[in-house]
């Protein structure tokens, strides 16, 4: 079986990359300190757990070891790796239970997105700590909209709930994370 190179010219690994294909465990190694920490902060802002998402890391990335020969180079193997991060997070967190609570079409209010008139007082670590209080819910459709930038319908797709549900999910987040930040 012959690889075939990576035809992406913004992919800056893939030498690296064709090295893993190889079963290469140092280039493994290079990938894997590379990408950690910002897939750390991805699966630590969906699950809202260090431990959990230490657990979410390890498997997300024996998954893409595992599957690398699905990498077929169409976009970046940062965005790749980073979709199977998100997947393997939500997962977790499906497994704990998550509750979302839809609403019934008719209850459905269309909430304008909040935009502050006034200059935050509060500190980053003041908002991360808010943010992990949030539900489950509340927090992964929060974190995959605001931090990962899918819409709703995306959103809705990934996690098996309606668009309509995303949203009233996010609004709900908002308004949440407001109160925990007034109470702080």
């Amino acid at each position: 079986m012959t690889v075939q190179p990576l035809f992406n010219p913004l992919e800056k690994n893939a030498h690296l990359i064709e090295l893993c294909k190889k079963g290469d465990r140092r280039a493994e190694h290079q990938i894997y300190q590379k990408y950690l920490r910002a897939m750390s902060r991805v699966a630590l802002r969906i699950t809202g757990d260090e431990m959990e998402a230490e657990d979410v890391i390890q498997e997300a990335f024996v998954r893409a070891f595992r599957n690398l020969t699905n990498f077929k180079g169409e976009a970046t193997f940062g965005a790749w790796l980073k979709r199977i991060v998100v997947n393997t997070s939500i997962n977790h967190v499906k497994r704990r239970k998550a509750e979302f609570v839809p609403l019934e079409p008719e209850r459905l209010e269309v909430v304008e997105d909040y935009v502050p008139r006034y200059v935050s007082t509060y500190t980053m670590e003041k908002i991360k700590e808010a943010v992990e209080m949030l539900p489950d819910g509340y927090r992964t459709v929060f974190s995959l909209y605001l931090f990962e930038g899918y819409d709703h319908q995306e959103i809705g797709n990934i996690l098996n709930i309606s668009e309509a549900t995303s949203k009233s999910q996010f609004s709900r987040a908002k308004k949440k994370l407001r109160e925990l930040l007034a109470a702080a």
